[in-house]
C-alpha cells in the first residue's frame, strides 16, 4: 500500500465530530432521492456526502503542552499578522494587539481548539454581515464569537471565531467560567471561515504569513520568548 492509499483510509476513519450527524443522514438522503432521479445525479450526492462526512472529520492532535505556549486554535493559513485592537465586547481595552488570523477553507478541519491553558472570563456573540473571512474588514465587520481567556500568570488572551461567506454556524461549546486546556476543543465553524487570536501585549508570533497551521498543534506564539518575528519566503 501506498503512503498515499495509507493517507486516505487514515481520512476515511477518522472520527466525527457529534455536529456531523445532524448533516450526513440528509446527505445521504438527498442523495437517494436523485438515485431516483438520475443515476449520475446520484453518484454526485454520493460525492457530496462523503464531503459532508470528510469535513466534519475531528482528528486526534498531539499538543505540546509547556508552559507558555500559545497553539493554533484552528487547521488553515496564517492568512494576516496585523496590529489591532481585541473586539470591543471582550472590554480589554483599545490598545491594538498582535493579531494572528487562521483563515480555513472547505477543505480543512474545522474543530476549534483552546490556544492556551486557562479560565474563560468572558464569552460575547456578535451577530453581522457574512463577508469572505479573508478580508480584513471580516474582522470588524463579520458575524463573531469572541473569547475571552485568563491564564495563571495573570495574562489574558482573546480569540475569536468568525463566520465567512460560506460559514453560517458558528458553534461554541465553551461557557463563562469553564477551564479550558490547551488544545482542548471547544467549537467549530460549519462551512469554511477563520478564527483570530489577540496575543497579550509584547509577544511576538513565531509563525509567518502564508505557513499552514493545524489546530491544537502548531505553535503560534512563546509567552516566556523574546525572539524577534519570523519572516517567510516562498519556496
Amino acid at each position: 500500500m501506498s503512503d498515499q492509499d495509507f493517507s486516505l483510509l487514515k481520512a476515511m476513519r477518522m472520527p466525527i465530530n457529534p455536529e456531523g450527524w445532524r448533516f450526513i443522514p440528509i446527505f445521504a438522503g438527498v442523495t437517494l432521492v436523485l438515485f431516483f432521479i438520475a443515476k449520475p445525479l446520484g453518484w454526485i450526492g454520493v460525492i457530496l456526502t462523503l464531503w459532508c462526512a470528510y469535513f466534519f472529520r475531528d482528528p486526534e492532535r498531539s499538543t505540546p503542552v509547556r508552559d507558555g505556549l500559545v497553539v493554533s486554535p484552528a487547521d488553515g493559513v496564517v492568512q494576516m499578522i496585523r496590529q489591532s485592537p481585541p473586539p470591543a465586547e471582550l472590554e480589554m481595552g483599545d490598545a491594538p494587539l498582535t493579531r494572528v488570523t487562521v483563515f480555513m477553507n472547505v477543505f480543512n478541519v474545522h474543530v476549534n481548539r483552546a490556544p492556551v491553558t486557562g479560565t474563560l472570563v468572558k464569552r460575547a456573540y456578535r451577530p453581522g454581515r457574512f463577508f469572505n473571512a479573508s478580508l480584513d474588514k471580516a474582522s470588524a465587520h463579520n458575524e463573531r464569537m469572541s473569547l475571552r481567556m485568563a491564564m495563571a500568570d495573570g495574562r489574558e488572551i482573546a480569540f475569536v471565531q468568525i463566520a465567512g461567506l460560506v460559514a453560517r454556524r458558528i458553534l461554541c461549546q465553551a461557557t463563562e467560567g469553564q477551564a479550558l486546556r490547551t488544545g482542548e476543543r471547544f467549537g467549530l465553524i460549519r462551512f469554511g471561515s477563520r478564527v483570530d487570536v489577540y496575543l497579550p501585549e509584547g509577544v511576538t508570533p513565531l509563525v509567518c504569513e502564508g505557513q499552514i497551521a493545524i489546530a491544537g498543534e502548531t505553535v503560534l506564539a512563546d509567552l516566556t520568548s523574546s525572539e524577534p518575528a519570523r519572516q517567510g519566503e516562498i519556496r
